[in-house]
């Protein structure tokens, strides 16, 4: 592998392009999709109808290798939001707000809020609804009801749930009688999937979509940062049915790839406790075939589901002549396995789970409707809709502006894209490069690597085996490691590259 520096940036009229790019005063709309991995029509995916994701596309750039900084919700978007990785948010699971251990960090909104802007969250923005409560110019709204946005319909679901949430109570009642130190489980969890004959806004997708529009005609003579987060397609695969007649079961394909990579490290996997939580899913094994396809049927479905949602948002943009004044930026939190590896949904820090759809419009940029291969990260987010926005960047923030993509999406630019995962004692950092993922097991306390892992991504996303133990590597995984270890200093490389941009 040729050594690069982990930012390596070469272009001397960079921060000319980013004057170019930045009238003050543009709006921001900041649209999260939960669970969306890269399965669009505008990445390639010519079966998945999403025709105004692509149409988003088609105006702005798509970048095709965005990688978030852990695969779970609330610490990726802490992340994103605060511009910061997970080691300096101190985010790594569902259970840790970030106001509760860093409240000193001025958020995306919050920097945007304090520069004059009105800003507004719709749905699922942050993991928890009160997580910034600075951030946000009135309470964060979600609509009544499950806020995690399952919203069951059909009646059977309902039954189900009330079975199974019956069943969890008594079993945490009992544990807790035992003596036992036990997580409250998570209630609320029937049928992974649900297709009734109901319109959109039956669905907390569709009520966030209306309310969405309605703060659009409420804030259009105003600058606004508007955060509208959706749920779908995330767990359960809830959504209208005319989304599943979009998709004819037959033609669906089923991953190739149907065992965990050969010489994997044990704690590089998962046991996708997730949906295996959801009533009819194995407790343990695999899906079988049939179950298998339903479930591929149902995420497409709630991606098409979401697309419409978006559509809608973007013609109301259209309708309000708001367009050519707002940034519109959509983001999945992080991506989500779809059976491969006989595995399913997120929590690993494999390609699957790390890399995410980013799709960013700027009015007046050139190159609509361009992609770039550039390797870019989550945290990248928020130092691009500040500087294009005419605010200053704060020192926090660990990420590099996007806009020189903009100017050139062909550009060279970062070495590597990072992420991390916790597991237990260990915490595993990955690093992704133009062919390669690697990653090492590290103990947090005494920093010793326990295991590595090198998968070759030339050929496709899902690599069959872990080529860390094998000698012919032996020089890659040495050049890696330094440059993973280099890349773990973020700021001090974040500033030596703002150094050549400038200089």
């Amino acid at each position: 592998m040729r050594r690069r520096d982990f930012l390596a940036l070469t272009a001397p009229g960079a921060i000319q392009a980013i004057s170019r790019l930045a009238p003050s005063r543009l709006n921001v709309l900041f649209i999260a999709v939960d669970d969306l991995r890269p399965q669009l029509g505008c990445y390639g995916h010519r079966q998945m109808k999403t025709p105004n994701l692509d149409r988003l596309a088609s105006e702005g750039l798509r970048f095709n290798r965005a990688y978030c900084q852990q695969a779970v919700c609330a610490p990726s978007r802490a992340s994103l939001l605060t511009g910061a990785r997970p080691d300096t948010t101190r985010v790594y699971d569902l259970r840790t707000p970030l106001n509760t251990v860093r409240p000193d960090l001025v958020s995306l909104p919050r920097h945007f809020k304090n520069h004059g802007y009105e800003t507004v969250s719709l749905g699922k923005v942050y993991h928890h609804p009160n997580e910034d409560p600075l951030a946000w110019s009135a309470p964060p709204w979600r609509p009544e009801g499950n806020w995690v946005g399952r919203g069951y319909l059909d009646p059977f679901s309902i039954h189900a749930v009330r079975q199974n949430d019956a069943v969890l109570r008594a079993r945490y009642q009992k544990a807790l009688q035992a003596g036992e130190r036990v997580q409250p489980p998570e209630y609320g969890r029937g049928p992974a999937m649900e297709a009734p004959d109901v319109p959109d806004d039956a669905y907390p997708d569709g009520k966030i979509c209306e309310k969405a529009l309605e703060e659009l005609r409420r804030l259009k003579d105003r600058p606004f940062f508007l955060a509208v987060g959706f749920h779908k397609p995330h767990l359960p695969f809830n959504a209208p049915r005319k989304y599943w007649d979009l998709y004819s079961p037959e033609d669906i394909e089923l991953p190739a790839r149907n065992q965990w990579p050969e010489g994997m490290p044990a704690v590089a996997g998962s046991n996708w406790g997730e949906l295996r939580s959801y009533t009819g899913m194995p407790a343990e094994g695999p899906v079988d075939e049939t179950t298998m396809r339903l479930l591929i049927h149902g995420y497409y479905a709630c991606v098409s589901f979401t697309d419409a949602q978006v559509g809608r948002l973007l013609d109301e943009l259209d309708r309000l002549d708001l367009r050519q004044k707002t940034i519109v930026v959509l983001w999945g939190d992080h991506g989500w396995k779809l059976g491969e590896y006989s595995a399913w949904c997120k929590h690993t820090n494999f390609e699957l789970d790390t890399h995410a759809p980013l799709l960013l419009s700027i009015p007046g940029q050139k190159n609509a409707g361009a992609a770039t291969d550039a390797l870019v990260e989550f945290v990248d987010i928020y130092p691009t809709l500040a500087e294009a926005c005419g605010l200053e960047v704060p020192t926090h923030c660990e990420g590099l502006s996007m806009l020189p993509l903009f100017e050139n999406p062909q550009r060279p630019w970062k070495a590597a894209a990072f992420s991390q995962y916790p597991r237990g004692k260990l915490m595993g950092y990955s690093m992704r490069t133009e062919r390669w993922r690697y990653t090492e097991w590290i103990e947090r306390q005494t920093g010793n690597v326990t295991a590595r892992e090198l998968y070759d991504h030339s050929k496709e996303d899902a690599p069959g085996a872990n080529l860390a133990g094998l000698n012919a590597y032996a020089e890659t995984v040495r050049e890696l490691s330094a440059l993973l270890d280099k890349g773990r200093g973020w700021r001090k490389v974040r500033d030596e590259v703002r150094r050549r941009l400038s200089g």
